[in-house]
């Protein structure tokens, strides 16, 4: 098999589990909070905040919240402003009924991953561990390449000449800031809704298991108090609660219901 047909045919299978295999690499990466090398430079670090732990989780909660969230607003709009056919959350194949070319497609070719991308980055920015941030990027990358290579073969196929010259002022994956262009439809606030809600949940819970288990981990070397972790939990009760009330609306009424988006 050629090259290019192993890249397709691997970007397609990934294409198909790119739900779960983030996950899969989400858990190959807690035990690097256990490792007792990783709690030794965590409070190397911590000592350089002249040892108030609470200011060192404090920044890093900040920032890798704010990149988490960059992700979920790329997502959003995206989502919010693609119609129907398009961006959808097909796993078996690739649907496309037109070429998205303006909004978030304007200035980057995979806002989507984009977006996913910066809400792990976030969350690995929350961790603190660099070697980790790295090993987890190159797979990121490894594993949205050759999806992003798959998804392009077939809109090649799809639109042909149309698609070459969109692809060849659009970047893949970072966004070229200057060249946007608002979008064709209005943003749907409904289609973020319905579509987002199992995001933003595995977000928060990702984020409150590792707050828990590096809680866990570093007080077992420094005797440390954190009640202050009981704040995260209330957040995955607020965030599980919204959930479930945008899933029972989205499979139970119509009230999340638009007939011009997926």
């Amino acid at each position: 098999m050629a090259l290019k047909q192993s890249l397709e045919k691997n970007g397609l299978f990934l294409f198909r589990y790119r739900g779960q295999i983030p996950v899969f690499i989400f858990l190959l990466g807690l035990p690097f909070i256990f490792f007792k090398y990783y709690t030794k430079i965590y409070l190397v670090f911590a000592l350089m905040f002249d040892g108030n732990v609470d200011l060192l989780f404090n920044i890093l909660a900040v920032v890798g919240i704010i990149v988490s969230f960059a992700g979920l607003c790329i997502r959003a709009y995206t989502i919010g402003t693609t119609p129907r056919g398009t961006s959808g959350r097909n796993t078996k194949e690739q649907v496309a009924n037109e070429l998205n070319s303006t909004g978030m497609y304007s200035m980057v070719r995979h806002p989507l991953y984009l977006g996913n991308y910066l809400m792990w980055a976030g969350l690995l920015i929350f961790i603190g561990s660099i070697p980790l941030f790295i090993i987890i990027s190159l797979l990121y990358w490894i594993y949205y390449e050759r999806i992003m290579y798959a998804e392009e073969c077939f809109l090649e196929k799809q639109f042909g000449e149309k698609y070459t010259e969109w692809s060849m002022t659009v970047p893949p994956f970072f966004p070229k800031i200057g060249s946007f262009v608002k979008s064709n439809i209005p943003f749907s606030f409904k289609a973020v809704l319905r579509r987002e809600y199992a995001g933003f949940f595995a977000t928060v819970l990702c984020f409150v298991i590792v707050d828990y288990i590096r809680a866990y981990g570093i007080s077992m070397v420094m005797n440390y108090n954190f009640e202050w972790i009981r704040t995260s939990l209330y957040c995955l009760i607020g965030a599980g609660i919204i959930t479930i009330t945008l899933r029972s609306l989205k499979h139970y009424t119509k009230v999340l219901s638009d007939d011009n988006r997926d």
